[in-house]
């Protein structure tokens, strides 16, 4: 039985958008209270009931999140255009090697915008 866990977790953090024109709002410094799903597929496991534990989720991307909450994303290596879509792919590139079962990464920067990333 192929199962998906989802869970999610929240940044604060600014940014800018530096290839858009001076006279779009993006350009300007700003900031979001981001929100990033991580889904991950896998068979249920028949003894322990479940695909993984939601902790060891949380222990692979809490270095990742410590580098991108409360801080400036322009200057974090690899964001200098931090992009939803550019901020999923970042996530998912540092994510993947410590969760193989990685299938999706959600980047929210408001409630009603998102960027959905599904691999390479």
């Amino acid at each position: 039985m192929r199962l998906e866990l989802r869970k999610c977790f929240q940044f604060e953090a600014a940014h800018l958008l530096p290839h858009l024109p001076k006279s779009h709002k993006c350009r300007r410094l700003h900031g979001h209270s981001f929100v990033v799903e991580i889904v991950i597929a896998g068979e249920c496991d028949a003894k322990l009931g479940w695909v993984m534990d939601y902790a060891d989720i949380s222990k692979a991307f809490t270095p990742i999140w410590e580098k991108l909450d409360h801080c400036y994303l322009n200057e974090i290596p690899g964001l200098e255009n931090p992009t939803s879509e550019n901020i999923a792919i970042w996530i998912w590139r540092r994510l993947k090697p410590r969760l193989p079962a990685l299938t999706e990464v959600v980047v929210a920067e408001t409630c009603t915008a998102r960027c959905v990333y599904r691999g390479e």
